[in-house]
């Protein structure tokens, strides 16, 4: 098996992480690694401002060594400022809430094209039990890898005469096969154990089909790991029904977005996974699955909005940024706050406010 890995949101462990977890190993840091970082930092729109500027207070109060270069984007912009683009190409990283998208009037979404332009090919989002946070199901622990700058999100639509669109789907073999060679390098860097398939092949023979073809082509090249494919619409009742049965998800992009959510939903809610986009060069962490919450106006007016997805998705950063210790804390904190259940967000059944859960947060932390 080839041993050069694509990049990987590194070791991110989405089970509950005790005070004690990796204790016993030491990081050892090549030289310049423990110096400071600087990442860009997009607030965005709606409870945007108020979970990234929870990150901020967290990260001064456990002294972590980033600093943020941050600036104002908006969902109804025409584009990505320039500036911008030339700051998260320089620092690599970005840290980013959510960007609203307007919906018909034919203003482009720009977190497409954050994605597209820095070729952020690979979306992961961690779908997994809280401890102490009452769900559904239990043993839930998805990870879905979903391809991030095709398929239907490829935005190529034409109306061919009046009352009739065509919108094209694209799927290639190049795309395909990068985002099926990620799902099993993740699953092999992270022990996980199968790497489930997601597609529409009984209908979108060739497109699915292709997508389908790639995934086992990559598969036979990880003898180690499990291979199985789903139709999504089956996979969507599996999810509902029995989570537990699920892995790593590997999923085309419309698909993917539908699934994470769905998975969200079952282990505690979007406002507690985590989630970020990576390609070969550049990162962007975000909350993992938002389903509308970017713009609620009731929780920007009350200022509860949930900051755990954010805190987690940034410990994932941290993490990548090889700052492993500061990452411990912080999932150790937010995992300590959540399971003591006396300090939670009106989504998680409390009326705690989100400056509430940062002091709680950062009292865990100290």
């Amino acid at each position: 098996m080839a041993t050069r890995s694509l990049p990987i949101l590194r070791r991110l462990r989405s089970y509950p992480i005790s005070p004690f977890h990796r204790r016993s190993v030491t990081y050892m840091p090549r030289p310049g690694e423990g110096a400071s970082r600087t990442v860009t930092l997009i607030p965005g729109d709606g409870i945007g401002p108020l979970v990234t500027g929870a990150v901020q207070q967290v990260f001064a109060s456990m002294h972590a060594p980033i600093e943020f270069e941050a600036f104002e984007v908006h969902g109804h912009m025409n584009s990505i400022p320039k500036e911008v683009m030339d700051s998260i190409q320089r620092n690599k990283v970005c840290l980013k809430g959510g960007l609203a998208t307007p919906v018909g009037g034919g203003v482009n979404s720009l977190n497409m094209q954050l994605r597209r332009e820095l070729d952020l090919y690979a979306s992961l989002v961690n779908c997994f039990n809280l401890p102490g946070l009452p769900s559904r199901h239990e043993n839930v622990d998805i990870v879905v890898i979903r391809e991030n700058t095709e398929g239907e999100y490829s935005g190529l639509e034409h109306e061919v005469v009046p009352g009739v669109v065509e919108s094209l789907k694209v799927i290639t073999k190049f795309c395909s096969e990068r985002i099926a060679k990620y799902a099993f390098e993740y699953a092999y860097l992270n022990d996980r154990k199968k790497v489930t398939a997601v597609h529409k092949a009984n209908i979108m023979k060739l497109a699915d089909g292709l997508f389908l073809e790639s995934c086992r082509e990559i598969s036979k090249d990880y003898p180690g790991i499990e291979y199985n494919e789903i139709i999504v619409d089956n996979c969507c009742m599996q999810l509902v029904s029995k989570p537990e049965q699920f892995d790593v998800m590997v999923t085309p992009n419309l698909y993917g977005n539908l699934v994470a959510n769905t998975a969200a939903g079952i282990a505690g809610g979007t406002g507690v996974m985590p989630g970020g986009n990576v390609g070969q060069d550049y990162a962007i962490f975000e909350q993992g699955a938002s389903a509308g919450n970017v713009g609620n106006e009731k929780l920007v007016e009350k200022k509860r909005a949930n900051p755990t997805a954010l805190l987690l998705s940034s410990a994932m950063m941290l993490r990548h940024l090889q700052f492993p210790s500061f990452a411990d804390r912080l999932e150790t904190a937010v995992m300590k706050v959540v399971g003591e259940g006396k300090c939670r967000t009106k989504d998680l059944g409390g009326e705690s406010t989100t400056q509430e859960v940062v002091d709680a947060v950062i009292a865990a932390i100290d």
